[in-house]
């Protein structure tokens, strides 16, 4: 008679708090108390997260990078033999920028079902209040640590169009941001430290004026930069009064050059926006389009 194969369990990938307790899910708080161990990435947090809501400490697994090879085989075989486990990272969702990736993916080549249990995330809450209008972002994550690889980096990402999303450490934090700076010159940024703890702070400025500001003072916490985009120039909007005036040089007879001069003298526009300008009114006068 065939042994009755054993129903795999789940692996809950579950989004705990980056700093205030209370962010957390009531779903999240049901699966930590419901699985039967809990992987987790920093002890001493998880023991905070769980004693304040009740939970058994018990089913605590250290799960970090540097036993990740070896304590991934034992999850997977206890997934395997029918256990459900939760997965929580130092604070926030697991896998981003954390060992838990490694886990997921094991899991999944193991044909163990991977259940996302959504919640806080300091990526997200930091585009949120960034004040950047945009319809997507670029998360990179900690830089490497040496500067050359650290600009080498940054150079690849140069021509991106979207806000750039960095985490660094305190002790990198003023390198990382001159090295910014030389790649990408002066760009505004967003720099936010320790989201939704005690000493949240969130500064928006130009690299040169926040690393002035900085470097006068003992970096301490958790940081995230967010890389405004390359600002766009402003097309040159014409009043009234330069229209008009152009419009009556024009019927003077002036040549376009000439009125692109004058104008570009008087107004400090520059003589190549003028002279488009003068284009498009003399196609309003007489439909003919004068050769450059």
């Amino acid at each position: 008679m065939p042994l009755k194969s054993v129903k795999k369990g789940c692996l809950y990938v579950v989004a705990t708090p980056i700093g205030n307790l209370e962010d957390i899910t009531l779903r999240a708080i049901r699966i930590l108390k419901e699985v039967d161990f809990i992987a987790a990435e920093n002890m001493r947090r998880a023991k905070v997260l769980l004693k304040h809501y009740g939970i058994d400490e018990r089913k605590l697994i250290s799960y970090r990078r540097e036993n990740q090879k070896k304590v991934t085989p034992k999850i997977i075989e206890k997934l395997n033999s029918g256990y459900n486990i939760a997965l929580i990272s130092d604070a926030g969702t697991p896998s981003v920028s954390d060992p838990g990736a490694y886990l997921v993916s094991n899991a999944l080549d193991s044909g163990i079902q991977v259940i996302p249990v959504p919640g806080p995330s300091s990526v997200t809450a930091a585009i949120s209040v960034s004040g950047i209008s945009s319809s997507g972002f670029l998360f990179v994550g900690f830089l490497p640590s040496k500067s050359s690889a650290r600009i080498k980096k940054l150079n690849l990402l140069k021509e991106e169009e979207v806000p750039i999303i960095f985490f660094e450490a305190p002790h990198r934090l003023l390198d990382t941001l001159e090295d910014i700076r030389k790649v990408f010159d002066n760009r505004k940024i967003v720099l936010l430290k320790e989201l939704t703890k005690i000493h949240e702070e969130i500064k928006r400025g130009y690299l040169d004026e926040i690393i002035d500001e900085i470097s006068e003072k003992e970096i301490k916490g958790e940081y995230i930069i967010i890389l405004f985009p390359k600002e766009r120039k402003k097309e040159v909007s014409f009043d009234e009064d330069t229209i008009k005036e152009i419009d009556e040089l024009i019927k003077e007879g002036l040549s376009t050059k000439d009125i692109a001069e004058t104008i570009s003298k008087k107004k400090g526009i520059s003589y190549r926006k003028i002279y488009k300008k003068c284009l498009e009114r003399k196609r309003i006068f007489d439909g003919v389009c004068e050769k450059a």
